[in-house]
């Protein structure tokens, strides 16, 4: 283990974000990271327990407890400390093919699963994942996953997020020519436009498809598969396809009103949002053209897809992470006012006897985006307890208010039942509303023109494990199979998939 006493001498200390006011004048990343020698002693606190549940990501009462892609936590926890970061970053790649992304911008299940946390706040994992990964970047440790030789079998993904990537990456690394399929103009799908550049900037995001691209992963973005070329021609050009398209259909809010201009679902706030900035200079533009395998960045999206939150009352419904990266986005716009609504209730401050560890804490915590909306109007801009009810236009058609209700939630023996208190009525001022509601699974008719069975949610039919669809050589991963998720399962599925094509192709495999 690092040291015997650690946890017990030393606290845990976690990189400071950027002063708010500060962060809030421009879009770069919001964190701040700790020294080598303090994450040294970090490391130093990993009590190398005799049941690491850290690495073992499994769904305890509906929510992830542990890492989905068994990172060997406590392995490189210990080498950090002794200071063999080169032997981390074996340790760490050996689960995960990207730990800048789950690094930055994943809620870090494994720490609510810390064995150390039962007593003590958990070891800071997330931020010595980040630092291993980054120092191996520094030090020229990372470079192009090459095959040893090429298998002559070709395969196609499509989609290029956690899932699409991941998957890709595995196949080339065993030889398979891999072809990846991307609808929007650059690649990274969910990395690249469904998170806002403060939270994962997306130099990093090109960082690793240029390393990708140059291991041979053939890159092609600007194309819809079942629009731009039929599905049925992939078929015939390929050994195997694999779908890792997300969810990405939002869930709607069918109230009267809903008709109104300037109702919009939070991607097409947030994509255009990401967009625009990369045709900033402030940003910097990224350029796609260091390799043969991707194509040249196309022109900075039109003003017109440009949704903007300046000087807007704004009201975000939905209170999650796409929630808060609307709140976040708004408020560098300089919107005039921000009001977050959650049909939930406020969780309670501390553990509830019904949820123990290593469950995820129900616990109630200020994300970036309601910190930073604490210090612009001195208070948490979300509201509990609250419904829609209609939205209200100006004589002009024009979106000018929401009108919502209290309620509570009733638990009787067909479960939890939402009830509206009469006389809790009220009307929000609002020009701008933003729905980030979830997602509801794939988008499209891709799985018919493939004639893939779906699920009862819509998803890709196909089981967890062997991830291949009911049409032999289609096989499915991530939130388009298993419906809206974590970064970390995207990849886990991503991994997962890729084994199963390999097995299929080749009739076994050595992935893992």
């Amino acid at each position: 283990m690092a040291k015997p006493t650690g946890f017990l001498e030393f606290p845990r200390e976690v990189g400071a974000d950027r002063d708010v006011r500060e962060r809030l004048g421009d879009w770069q990343s919001i964190h701040l990271h700790l020294p080598d020698e303090r994450l040294q002693t970090q490391a130093a606190r990993c009590m190398d327990c005799g049941i690491p549940f850290c690495h073992k990501g499994r769904i305890l009462n509906r929510m992830t407890s542990g890492c989905p892609i068994n990172n060997l936590i406590p392995e490189w926890n210990d080498l950090v400390y002794r200071g063999l970061w080169h032997e981390a970053y074996d340790r760490l790649t050996k689960t995960n093919n990207f730990p800048e992304f789950t690094g930055l911008v994943c809620p870090a299940p494994c720490e609510a699963a810390c064995t150390l946390g039962i007593s003590e706040p958990a070891v800071t994992i997330k931020s010595i994942e980040y630092a291993i990964i980054e120092k191996a970047y520094e030090e020229g440790w990372v470079t192009p996953n090459m095959p040893r030789k090429r298998t002559g079998k070709k395969v196609a993904v499509i989609g290029s997020g956690p899932a699409g990537l991941a998957c890709a990456d595995q196949l080339n690394l065993v030889g398979h020519e891999v072809t990846v399929y991307e609808r929007a103009d650059r690649i990274g799908g969910l990395l690249m436009y469904g998170i806002p550049n403060m939270k994962l900037e997306k130099s990093l995001v090109q960082r690793r498809i240029d390393l990708m691209a140059a291991a041979g992963i053939r890159f092609v973005p600007n194309t819809e598969i079942g629009r731009d070329m039929p599905a049925v021609h992939l078929r015939h050009e390929f050994d195997a396809i694999v779908l890792c398209t997300g969810a990405t259909k939002p869930r709607d809010l069918l109230v009267p009103g809903r008709e109104l201009p300037g109702i919009h679902f939070a991607m097409d706030f947030l994509g255009p949002n990401t967009q625009k900035l990369l045709g900033d200079r402030e940003i910097g533009r990224l350029e796609t053209h260091q390799s043969p395998n991707l194509a040249v960045s196309p022109p900075p999206i039109s003003q017109s897809l440009f949704i903007s939150a300046a000087g807007k009352d704004v009201i975000v419904i939905g209170g999650g992470d796409t929630g808060t990266d609307c709140v976040a986005t708004a408020l560098r716009h300089n919107c005039a006012s921000l009001t977050q609504f959650e049909i939930m209730e406020r969780p309670p401050d501390e553990r509830l006897a019904d949820n123990p560890w290593p469950q995820w804490p129900r616990v109630f915590k200020q994300d970036y985006g309601q910190e930073e909306a604490t210090a612009v109007y001195g208070r948490d801009p979300r509201e509990f307890n609250i419904l829609t009810k209609r939205f209200i236009g100006d004589e002009q058609g024009q979106l000018q208010a929401v009108e919502t209700v209290q309620v509570r939630w009733e638990t009787n023996g067909n479960g939890p039942k939402l009830v509206e208190i009469p006389g809790t009525e009220h009307i929000w001022p609002a020009q701008l509303v933003l729905l980030a509601m979830g997602f509801l699974g794939p988008e499209g008719g891709l799985l018919n023109q493939l004639s893939v069975d779906a699920d009862e949610r819509s998803n890709a039919k196909a089981a967890y494990g062997t991830f291949h669809t009911n049409v032999p050589g289609v096989f499915a991963a991530g939130d388009a199979r298993r419906g809206q998720s974590l970064v970390v399962w995207a990849i886990n599925e991503g991994r997962g998939a890729a084994r199963e094509v390999d097995r299929w192709l080749m009739g076994e495999t050595d992935l893992p």
